[in-house]
């Protein structure tokens, strides 16, 4: 936890100082609560918030960007620890689509970033995750929904809310029959 608060330390200090008219890198901090249905469980007023709790750094770096469209590729990758509940620590990598075109984005500039696959390693398996014969598993797919939000005349700065949903893709990657975890998470990310 110490290395965690040092690098927020560091990345609150030199993130204001940091400028490119290209943003190709971006550093960021979230914080999230856990709820107990599947992703569509939120927006059909099904889900029941716990206490379980995530803290996480992510760092994304863009890979490719369209010249004919609002579209980039970005390869995102997390570090985060879960508390309340259970205690474990989560590291993640996906890659993730930003879409950068909204009709409202000269008042508030709006990107919607979409990562369907991804893969999210815990340090152990959570008690969150287990299906009915007790068993899960410490590796799953990631998907991650995200709008972000900045201002049009500086984009350095986002805030954002992001759906992070560990899953075994339909059973996909074990048929433990849990629907892995689900956090409804805000943070924020300066991009350089």
């Amino acid at each position: 936890m110490r290395r965690f608060g040092l690098l927020l330390f560091l990345f609150l200090l030199l993130a204001p100082h940091a400028r490119a008219e290209k943003s190709e890198w971006s550093i960021g901090v979230y914080g999230g609560k856990y709820y107990d249905s599947e992703p569509a469980g939120f927006t059909q007023g099904r889900a029941n918030f716990l206490n379980q709790h995530l803290l996480a750094l992510t760092a994304s770096k863009t890979v490719w960007r369209s010249e004919s469209m609002p579209l980039s590729l970005e390869i995102d990758a997390m570090l985060g620890q879960q508390f309340g509940l259970d205690s474990l620590t989560e590291i993640a990598v996906a890659p993730m689509l930003r879409w950068s075109s909204f009709p409202w984005n000269h008042v508030l500039q709006t990107d919607l970033r979409l990562a369907p696959l991804g893969l999210s390693y815990t340090s152990k398996v959570s008690s969150l995750e287990l299906g009915t014969d007790g068993k899960g598993s410490r590796m799953l797919n990631l998907l991650l929904i995200e709008l972000a939000f900045s201002r049009p005349q500086d984009k350095s700065g986002e805030v954002f809310v992001r759906l992070h949903h560990r899953c075994a893709v339909y059973d996909t990657l074990n048929n433990y029959g849990a629907n892995g975890e689900d956090f409804l998470a805000f943070g924020y990310r300066h991009r350089f």
